[in-house]
């Protein structure tokens, strides 16, 4: 074992008498030494209800036969995170929790992991450790939260609040109901309802293999949670005595599937950031490309909030990720996962899937998948939309262009009423390096929902967006403005041209004029001088492979 190096022999009697300070029994030394990594914080409802997860992974592992050591890690909430300084934290904390967990794991050499996470960034931070570690580890994610209510009317998070904020300055909803929305969108503990990035990060850790099934979508604080949870501790001794680790798990055929149920449920654009972050850690070649490609024959057989009806607990009771997988079927690879399994076994086990839900191939509700990724003269690097939050008359449009250098900016010229039918807003120096962090730009993309203009406006940015993000909004795109990219060189009143369904995004001025402006133009000063992210600003790379330090 791992730990043998740190409890074995001679010149180890120091290192046990540390360990036994902390109260292990001593016929314990001879057991696994299995670290259990957790988020929980107070500070965010996806972890809130983590303590109790805590002691039935601890129960599994002592009936598995190992014993557990708790470590914390810190989270950010991307909700509270949102729309000032704090959201220039969030994408940089995955690289410092795979960080830590890395240090810990190694520093005190822990046979195995179980990793206890939940939202956005958290979650992805921890499979890229267990990817770079290539130690036995089990993801539990603690469930999402249940819809809240206004009456009997079902409110979920980005709906009823940041669209809301606009509806309210339209005059469509009055103090008293964005007053019940504020109180009533999030009833309780878990991530958020619907199929954002948290929640599409939980189900693509059960898709690659990394968790127990229905482990992505069973909803937070159900006994069945906890059974998740008590089995998880279970098995990852188990895992240890088969030395199964994530290099076994994470294969090629693994981040396929992942990204077909991604593209079927019609998840998060985020996970073009993830996915390509965890490759990286897991030695697979994964370009931008392959999701574009695997877009084109998975079609889009789900609708979630924000961009439809249901919601992750409607999942859950339709059989969760097994029943995903069952759908695609003809599409999906067989693979080893962390349940002792393979894809083919688990989907064997699936009996009929209801309609409602989790349509038949034969009858989805596009014939593409969620994501498509486009390039042109903006974006010679490539570009991220989430096609299925696209209406089909905003496929394609020309418009001209508003640009703005920061989020701020745009947003008070959004809520101050200066965005227009015909508009495509322009949102820049956003990206990994001038964020820095590549900040999510849901505030925007909501509030011009919530005015009205979400049929009649676009909006591009080297940012990123929330997995509750709709409509005719492109993002990631690379190389972003900070390294001098074609987006830096847009002038207000140019037009730009979107076309989805050929997977171009064109800025309709010529190259000569264009390379006028790259001759005059000089990178702003960063927005961030000293501190944590005034070096990631210098050693993170390109969204379009991920955001990953270099």
């Amino acid at each position: 074992m791992r730990s043998d190096n740190i409890k074995k022999g001679l010149e180890r009697t120091p290192h046990r008498a540390l360990m036994y300070a902390t109260g292990m029994p001593k016929g314990e030394m001879k057991k696994p030494f299995i670290g259990v990594a957790s988020s929980f914080t107070d500070l965010i409802p996806g972890h809130v209800g983590m303590r109790d997860l805590e002691r039935f992974i601890e129960k599994g592992v002592h009936a598995g036969g190992g014993y557990p050591m708790m470590f914390g890690l810190p989270g950010i909430c991307d909700g509270i995170a949102m729309g000032h300084q704090g959201m220039h934290y969030s994408l940089p904390s995955r690289d410092l929790i795979a960080d830590m967990v890395e240090s810990v794991a190694n520093g005190h050499s822990l046979d195995g992991l179980v990793l206890l996470t939940n939202c956005d960034k958290i979650t992805p931070g921890m499979i890229m450790a267990a990817a770079r570690l290539d130690i036995p580890a089990i993801l539990v994610t603690a469930g999402p939260m249940m819809t809240g209510r206004r009456g009997t009317e079902k409110l979920s998070f980005i709906r009823n609040t940041f669209e809301a904020m606009g509806r309210f300055k339209a005059g469509e909803i009055d103090e008293k109901e964005l007053t019940e929305c504020e109180m009533g969108a999030c009833p309780g503990a878990g991530s958020c309802q619907g199929l954002y990035t948290a929640n599409t990060m939980n189900c693509l850790a059960e898709a690659m293999g990394l968790s127990l099934p229905m482990c992505g979508t069973a909803p937070a604080q159900m006994a069945e949670k906890r059974r998740i949870a008590f089995d998880s501790g279970e098995r990852i001794v188990g895992m240890v005595k088969e030395d199964l680790t994530p290099s076994k798990i994470l294969t090629k055929e693994a981040f396929d599937n992942a990204i077909r149920v991604d593209l079927a449920l019609g998840g998060s654009s985020n996970t073009v950031l993830h996915l390509l972050a965890i490759a990286r850690e897991a030695g697979i070649d994964l370009p931008l490309e392959r999701f574009d490609e695997l877009s084109r024959t998975t079609p889009h057989i789900a609708s979630f909030e924000p961009v439809g009806p249901h919601y992750l607990e409607d999942l859950h009771w339709t059989g969760g990720i097994p029943a995903v997988l069952k759908r695609l079927e003809d599409l999906v690879l067989d693979n080893p996962t962390s349940s002792g399994y393979s894809v083919a076994e688990i989907v064997s086990k699936v009996g009929e899937v209801e309609d409602d839900v989790l349509r038949p191939m034969k009858w989805p509700h596009h014939p593409e998948g969620g994501i498509a990724i486009l390039k042109g003269n903006i974006a010679p690097q490539g570009a991220v939309v989430k096609q299925s939050g696209v209406s089909d008359n905003m496929m394609t449009f020309s418009g001209k262009a508003v640009c703005y250098d920061s989020e701020e900016t745009a947003m008070a010229a959004i809520m101050g009423g200066e965005i227009k039918a015909g508009d495509v807003v322009v949102i820049r120096y956003e990206g990994p390096r001038g964020g820095p962090g590549m900040r999510e730009m849901l505030a925007p993309t909501a509030a011009i929902m919530g005015l009205g203009l979400g049929e009649k406006v676009a909006l591009i940015t080297d940012g990123r967006f929330s997995g509750g993000t709709r409509g005719p909004c492109i993002g990631h795109i690379s190389p972003e403005a900070m390294e001098g990219g074609p987006i830096a060189l847009i002038n207000d009143g140019d037009t730009i041209e979107l076309d989805i369904p050929n997977r171009s995004l064109t800025l309709k001025v010529d190259e000569v004029e264009l390379e006028k402006r790259r001759a005059t133009w000089t990178a702003p000063e960063p927005k961030i001088k000293k501190g944590w992210l005034s070096r990631y600003s210098k050693l993170v790379g390109n969204a379009s492979e991920g955001a990953v330090l270099k």
